[in-house]
């Protein structure tokens, strides 16, 4: 497989700007919620210094592996937060878990208001086939790059957002139904659902899942970026 350098970088780049800023949006909503622990550690910041110190094989060594062997990056990330205040507060503990989903929702609408503004310029335009990444035409050499890297932006954080929200630990989506719970059941779930078993496996069956459900999620996606236009 060839992997084009300058794509590869991009979406590197991409990678660290989309987790710094789910990972910011984690910490400031635990901090307005009451928990300052990932404050403290210096997350409520779209620097992606502090997330690095924190995860460097997940923002960096293992997304720099992926994006060499595969032409764009596989990390993680996280903030932390203390679990008796996200115990007592399951409804604060779900706005939490739901920001970060939220922060990457709010890049790929960006990028998608951006690719229609240069339709709209005469720049860009659907593609007759589309990859992961590669979903702007554009017959520009220095426009097509701007292209990839909104296209990148669109599907990286579309991927992320929907990965996310799968309701299985240690994912947001398992944060997420705390917002249901009440404060008894919250320090049930989270001392069961949480340990490093259970979060192996879901991490497992939510890898399974994803592969089913993003492809149709992102040509449905797709369609409402370019009304009328189809992709088999």
């Amino acid at each position: 497989m060839d992997i084009d350098i300058a794509d590869a970088l991009l979406s590197f780049i991409i990678f660290i700007v989309s987790v710094s800023l789910h990972e910011a949006a984690h910490a400031w909503a635990a901090l307005k919620g009451g928990d300052p622990t990932a404050y403290h550690g210096g997350q409520v910041t779209i620097d992606p210094t502090p997330h690095i110190q924190r995860e460097p094989f997940g923002m960096v060594v293992l997304p720099l592996i992926s994006v060499i062997a595969t032409g764009w990056p596989l990390g993680f990330a996280s903030a932390p937060y203390d679990p008796m205040w996200a115990a007592r507060h399951p409804k604060r503990a779900a706005l939490m878990a739901a920001a970060g989903p939220a922060a990457n929702l709010l890049l790929l609408i960006i990028a998608a208001l951006l690719i229609r503004a240069g339709m709209l310029a005469g720049y860009f335009y659907p593609p007759s086939s589309i990859t992961f990444g590669h979903i702007v035409g554009c017959d520009s050499h220095f426009m097509s790059g701007i292209g990839y890297l909104l296209g990148m932006g669109f599907c990286m954080n579309l991927l992320m957002f929907v990965f996310n929200l799968l309701p299985l630990p240690p994912l947001d989506g398992s944060g997420i139904l705390m917002g249901f719970f009440d404060e008894e059941t919250s320090e049930k779930y989270l001392s069961f659902a949480y340990q490093p078993v259970f979060m192996i496996v879901g991490m497992i069956l939510a890898w399974r899942l994803f592969g089913f459900i993003f492809q149709p999620i992102l040509m449905f996606a797709i369609g409402l970026l370019y009304p009328g236009v189809t992709y088999r």
